[in-house]
């Protein structure tokens, strides 16, 4: 087999999706090397194993993200990554809301939770954006609260007094991306109900863990333009 026969094979393989999304699904995190593989990026950790699984490929960059496309259970879905930094993440999610005319019930938003024990996961049909600045962002700038999101657990300061900033900013270890792995199985499983108006099902199947109860918050300092919590 020749090289090109080779490109065409893997060519034919990757599934083609055409037409408009009827769905976006946006996993927030912060770009950049130094953030990878950090506890604020569990957004992008997710969706970057929902895309493999559906071998959608990233690398299309527009509305402010680098994006993908794909089809879940024969729904087409737009896959956002934004390149904003996660306090301004709303920027590339209504960006892209306002092209393709898709109504905030229609986005899935992914994005990680420090009250939840690592790979745990909440999901909801709506809400408030939970002290949560990257979700902040897109409810003030989407004037709605009613985006169906996943919460990925990261796991809760180690001490009262560790400053937030550099907690989320910190590496996940060996043991915690085990449990995201086993996580982002379930993300994927839970966003195939999600696509399909079936999030209560979702919610009632998938939703681990129990919330702790936040400590004493701290002020916080915002990184590299957004990048902070």
């Amino acid at each position: 087999m020749s090289i090109f026969d080779l490109f065409k094979q893997i060519e034919s393989q990757t599934p083609t999706v055409t037409g408009p999304p009827e769905y976006i699904i946006a996993g927030l995190g912060n770009i950049g090397e130094k953030y990878q593989n950090t506890r604020h990026n569990a957004g992008f950790m997710m969706i970057d194993a929902f895309a493999e699984k559906h071998g959608a490929k990233f690398g299309k960059h527009q509305f402010k993200s680098n994006t993908a496309m794909t089809e879940c259970g024969g729904v087409r879905c737009l896959l956002l990554k934004p390149d904003t930094f996660m306090n301004l993440s709303g920027q590339a999610v209504t960006e892209a809301m306002q092209f393709y005319q898709i109504p905030p019930e229609h986005v899935i938003v992914i994005y990680d939770d420090i009250n939840l024990g690592v790979g745990d996961l909440r999901i909801r049909k709506k809400g408030s954006d939970g002290g949560h600045n990257g979700m902040k962002n897109i409810i003030y700038l989407s004037g709605a609260d009613t985006f169906p999101r996943i919460r990925v657990g990261i796991g809760q300061k180690p001490h009262p007094d560790y400053d937030l900033a550099d907690w989320v900013l910190s590496a996940f270890t060996a043991e915690d991306q085990e449990k995201l792995r086993a996580a982002a199985e379930t993300v994927s499983e839970a966003l195939a109900l999600m696509v399909k108006d079936q999030t209560d099902l979702a919610m009632n199947r998938y939703n681990t863990g129990k919330q702790k109860k936040p400590k004493a918050p701290k002020a916080q300092q915002s990184e590299e333009g957004g990048a902070c919590n």
